[in-house]
């Protein structure tokens, strides 16, 4: 087993973009186990806070650090080995749904035959191994986005970044990726995931951490946040009033 990366600290993290503060200040650790799902209105800064941990963005301001035993810091390379992330959109190479596997276990080095066994094995999970052949272009978007979950598994990650995985999806194909979610999760990996299905947070979450405005204003065992929310947001953003 590698040696792990968790827990991610953020400490005093801010980012600001054209003289905008969108992430105020939050400091959050991350630890192995509990799924922890990231709620909030439109615009609270849930997918820059994934894109600040997966490390797609640099703070403005504060510091993002992975450890490992003995709070040991971890290089950028090592980090980048063990955790992944699937956008709302899939981002797919212009190739078949299996080269979109296979690609990168090559850059890591995996022999061609072991690539091609794991990558298999990775769209059979997924329930695409029938269409191991098609260009992942074509496929629809729920198919897409069990690809990309595909693409994630195969690489075995720690930790798992998930920004609105199943946006504009129906409620079959949203179903068949919370079951690869939940897949991840009995796994061991760490889940980190936006949504603004409550309902899906509901079936999903371990805990719940609440944005609003680039502000952590609330965090709680899931069960406590859906029925006794602290924040006055909070509880407004449960009862579908609008934030502001």
């Amino acid at each position: 087993m590698p040696e792990t990366i968790l827990p991610l600290s953020l400490s005093g993290v801010s980012y600001e973009a054209q003289g905008q503060r969108l992430i105020d200040g939050l400091s959050i650790v991350f630890a192995a186990g509990p799924r922890s799902i990231v709620l909030g209105p439109n615009g609270a800064g849930k997918s820059l806070l994934l894109r600040l941990c997966h490390g797609l963005l640099r703070p403005t301001s504060g510091r993002v650090a992975w450890a490992g035993a003995g709070d040991r810091a971890k290089d950028g390379a090592e980090v980048a080995r063990h955790q992944a992330m699937a956008f709302q959109r899939p981002v797919l190479l212009r190739r078949s749904a299996l080269a979109n596997v296979t690609y990168p276990l090559a850059l890591r080095g995996v022999p061609r035959k072991r690539r091609k066994e794991r990558a298999l094995a990775a769209l059979e999970r997924a329930g695409l191994a029938d269409l191991a052949q098609r260009p992942a272009r074509v496929l629809s978007g729920g198919e897409q986005q069990r690809l990309a979950l595909a693409r994630a598994w195969v690489l075995e990650p720690q930790v798992l970044f998930l920004d609105e995985p199943t946006a504009n999806l129906d409620p079959g194909a949203t179903r068949r990726i919370e079951a690869l979610i939940d897949g991840f999760h009995r796994n061991g990996t760490k889940i980190v995931m936006t949504t603004h299905d409550l309902g899906q947070a509901r079936r999903l979450a371990d805990e719940v951490l609440f944005l609003h405005c680039g502000r952590l204003v609330e965090r709680a065992p899931a069960e406590t946040f859906f029925d006794c929310p602290e924040s006055r947001e909070a509880a407004a953003f449960l009862k579908g009033d609008l934030l502001w």
